[in-house]
């Protein structure tokens, strides 16, 4: 059986040219099974693996759904845990957005209040948010959430993660009780599950599972090193390779490791939590223009960071939690494309290292550093929704 497209799916005509224009094709599983539901005004859960295009799944029935807004009551909202994911999910947004005449605004903290608050003023139809910055803007009446229409809560898992559901639930329950709640999430329980309680009506629940391809697609390697090797042996990788992102356990940490690789000959850019929004936004830019070889850091980007083509993944120090390995692990590999993820190991970790992979069911073992398994970042498929369907996606109705 043929996959559908985004007509069969219902997609609008002049939303289906805004895809034409982009090179967008053929829906990915998360948007084949999720957006019947969304454009038909239901409630949804989706848990999908990072990479999946889950922000085209959401972004369409957002613009679809939603009317002009009148000066700083938004009729569309979209929460999100970091800076640059609510960057990224605007730039999503935003060609969709404009053939409807609607305009779209990031609010986020560490950028000047002004611009955001102008953006509102003028009647953004749309803000995506981190819930910081927005509680704030509330606080302060720049911004009416009595007229949302749609609200999507994106990483969910994420925001709980990082302390963020009591800012959540406070704005969630600003937004009139009519309207349609979309939340996407890595995983569905705990924290997560008690916001679909609360905030969701009747939701139907779609998951889209990895297929063993894309299991394949993904190798997984643990290397034995010295301290002061990690420097020559991640900068072999590179050279061979292509770009990569290599994260690191602490902000100092990162700085330390970006000298390091500078000296074995690897351009780097740091990201991490005492860089200014400006200096971030740079360093993720050079990396996408590929003016740097490497970009260095914490788990600031493990999550919301989408560049194309990322081949490798270093874990230059472990990590405690399995969520955070996959999350950081996630930078690899998307849509389509083949990825790997090195982990750096010295002796003092090789306890947490037996323990994380044991945790995600690998084999439990260390081997010597071997750059040649790592593939070139080249794709299995065309470009990002060109691909035909790679999961299986199961749905059941919320009872």
């Amino acid at each position: 059986m043929s996959a559908p497209t985004f007509a069969d799916l219902g997609v609008p005509q002049d939303l289906l040219a805004v895809l034409t224009r982009a090179g967008i094709d053929t829906p990915f599983p998360v948007q084949a099974a999720t957006l019947p539901d969304a454009l038909a005004g239901r409630d949804l859960s989706g848990g999908a693996p990072t990479g999946s295009g889950k922000t085209l799944a959401f972004a369409i029935p957002l613009v679809v759904r939603i009317t002009a807004a009148k000066p700083k009551r938004p009729t569309g909202l979209v929460l999100v845990p970091t800076r640059e994911l609510a960057a990224q999910v605007q730039q999503t947004i935003l060609p969709f957005a404009r053939v409807r005449g609607l305009g779209v605004v990031a609010i986020y903290g560490g950028s000047p209040m002004r611009p955001q608050t102008e953006a509102l003023r003028r009647g953004a139809s749309i803000v995506v948010a981190c819930p910081g910055r927005l509680t704030d803007l509330v606080e302060q009446r720049l911004v009416d959430l009595s007229a949302v229409q749609v609200v999507v809560v994106d990483e969910a898992d994420r925001m709980a993660d990082m302390g963020f559901l009591p800012q959540v639930r406070r704005l969630l329950d600003l937004v009139p009780k009519s309207r349609q709640t979309l939340l996407w999430s890595a995983t569905l329980d705990g924290d997560v599950a008690t916001l679909v309680q609360r905030y969701q009506n009747n939701p139907v629940v779609h998951k889209v599972v990895a297929t063993t391809d894309e299991i394949d697609r993904t190798p997984h390697h643990f290397w034995s090193v010295d301290t002061g090797s990690k420097a020559v042996t991640t900068a072999n990788v590179l050279r061979s390779h292509g770009q990569g992102i290599i994260f690191c356990r602490t902000r100092h940490g990162a700085d330390r490791v970006a000298r390091q690789l500078g000296v074995a000959g690897v351009a780097t850019a740091v990201i991490h939590g005492s860089r200014t929004q400006a200096q971030r936004d740079r360093a993720i830019e050079a990396f996408r223009r590929g003016e740097v070889s490497a970009l260095v850091a914490t788990d600031v980007a493990a999550r919301g960071i989408h560049v194309d083509d990322v081949a490798v993944v270093v874990h230059w120090d472990p990590v405690a939690d399995p969520k955070d390995y996959v999350h950081r692990s996630g930078r690899t590999a998307r849509a389509g494309a083949h990825g790997v993820v090195v982990s750096l190991v010295v002796n003092d970790d090789r306890a947490k290292a037996a323990a994380l992979q044991r945790a995600l069911n690998f084999p439990v073992a260390l081997t010597r550093p071997d750059s040649s398994v790592v593939p070139s970042a080249r794709r299995s498929a065309p470009p990002v929704n060109r691909a035909p369907a790679r999961s299986r996606p199961r749905t059941r109705r919320a009872s």
